[in-house]
């Protein structure tokens, strides 16, 4: 990779400058989204969110091409924008639910301190939106090509996407790219991800009383913890495999042989080869007693997001961007999911954690760096601008 003359202007350099302009702009933009509680299992309260958010798009980037809202039934809606531009469509990712309940803002405000914003979906993930936003109007503002743009928001991200995902897939048709502005990793982009698996194992025994006749009882319990140790002996870390019996009930007394147990799955993947082999173990379970019975329930929520040939291509053309910039950018695979699994499941390139760079998804100190704002809408500008010009995912960012 050669490294750009620093003294020497470029369309990437000309854009940081242009946003590091309007730095305090996208602070304030990102106070506003934060300020707004969207939290995933409240449909009022991700309407509410959704409303204000829609206002500032328009503010920001005017009216688009075409926009639809699709009704997320007890989940919060997902909304698609389509922006005019040259070559062919990228899919740009992000969603504006949170983790966090409602009431949350009163306990963690928005603040920005030490060069760090705090509040509840501060790096998970609005400020990812907002840098997705700004690098859209920067391209604007500076007169450089777009790609025809397909922005995709969902209300249900953080429960699966159970609304918004045929309403990716719908969208990933024809695009040549996915770009997902979840938060960076220590500010690498995320080239792969694992899928993720959530099942259900339920047993149903034969109750008897423990003391006077245990013999005549089928421990649901005991079955329960057989098929517990088989599964998680499927685990493979080096593979990539990852088995979890996280959650566990059974039984209704001591003094009696369950009749009924059950656990819950979490159970990550890095490969379809992996997949299958675990619906394979799964589908193979049998209790050890012939009285008592073990069902499955459940399956896929993301497939897996490899690393495909495309996506090391478009992770060049990030990486020549980012020298642009004076950033090595580093790429990792991760063991979460986002909605970029659906991208690169139906065969795109995808490009993930594009947004902000911090820490503490999910968690109390979640915080998202502000001078990373410019830069990382700049990249994410820079990237979408040499998919405009280049027509494809290869090299060759200016």
């Amino acid at each position: 990779m050669t490294t750009p003359d620093p003294a020497q202007e470029t369309p990437v350099t000309a854009l940081h400058s242009w946003l590091t302009a309007h730095h305090d702009d996208l602070i304030d933009d990102v106070a506003r989204l934060v300020r707004r509680e969207t939290p995933s299992d409240d449909k009022a309260s991700l309407d509410r969110g959704l409303d204000d958010l829609l206002a500032w798009l328009t503010w920001r980037l005017g009216t688009p091409e075409s926009a639809r809202r699709i009704d997320g039934g007890p989940h919060g809606d997902t909304v698609v924008h389509h922006y005019a531009g040259t070559g062919a469509p990228v899919l740009v990712l992000a969603h504006y639910d949170t983790v966090w309940p409602l009431g949350t803002l009163h306990e963690r405000p928005f603040t920005v301190a030490d060069g760090r914003m705090t509040g509840p979906g501060v790096f998970d993930m609005k400020a990812g939106l907002v840098q997705a936003v700004w690098a859209l109007g920067a391209l604007r503002a500076a007169g450089l090509p777009a790609p025809p743009v397909r922005l995709v928001l969902g209300g249900d991200e953080e429960i699966g996407s159970p609304a918004s995902r045929p309403v990716i897939e719908a969208e990933a048709d024809g695009a040549c790219a996915a770009l997902v502005f979840e938060a960076a990793a220590g500010g690498a982009v995320k080239t792969a991800r694992k899928g993720v698996g959530l099942f259900q194992v339920e047993v149903c025994g034969v109750e008897a009383h423990a003391g006077l006749d245990p013999a005549a009882g089928a421990s649901a319990v005991d079955e329960l913890a057989r098929a517990v140790i088989a599964l998680h002996a499927l685990t493979d870390l080096s593979a990539g495999t990852s088995v979890n019996a996280g959650v566990a009930h059974g039984g209704t007394r001591p003094n009696v042989i369950a009749g009924r147990a059950s656990a819950e799955l979490d159970v990550r993947v890095a490969s379809e080869t992996e997949a299958r082999r675990v619906d394979a173990a799964l589908a193979a379970l049998r209790p050890h007693d012939p009285r008592a019975s073990v069902t499955v329930h459940g399956g896929w929520n993301r497939p897996v997001m490899e690393r495909l040939d495309g996506t090391a291509r478009l992770y060049a053309l990030a990486r020549d961007v980012a020298a642009h910039l004076g950033v090595d950018l580093a790429e990792c695979a991760v063991g979460g999911a986002s909605d970029g699994n659906f991208a690169a499941a139906l065969g795109l390139p995808v490009l993930d954690g594009l947004g902000a760079v911090g820490d503490g998804a999910h968690a109390r100190h979640e915080y998202a760096e502000t001078a990373a704002l410019a830069e990382r809408a700049a990249l994410a500008a820079g990237v979408l601008n040499a998919l405009a010009t280049t027509g494809r995912t290869g090299t060759g960012a200016a």
